[in-house]
């Protein structure tokens, strides 16, 4: 299952200093993780300081498809 981030992300970049894989992307609005690339390790969840990333089972449809398709089209952060 990998980490979704939701429309609470600030875009302080911290999940992305700490993810191992770099399965971190900056969106327009907000960073998204590429569910391809992430190995599900947690690191990015108990990092985050507002609580936006969560497992795949506690996201919302929504923010399953946004990270999905934003991260294929974003630049890697």
């Amino acid at each position: 299952m990998p980490s979704v981030i939701n429309d609470s992300c600030i875009k302080c970049g911290t999940c992305a200093g700490i993810c191992p894989v770099s399965a971190m992307h900056l969106s327009d609005s907000q960073m998204v993780i590429d569910p391809d690339t992430c190995i599900d390790c947690g690191a990015c969840i108990a990092e985050c300081p507002v609580s936006a990333i969560c497992n795949d089972a506690e996201a919302t449809p929504e923010a399953i498809s946004f990270n999905a398709e934003q991260s294929k089209i974003c630049p890697s952060a």
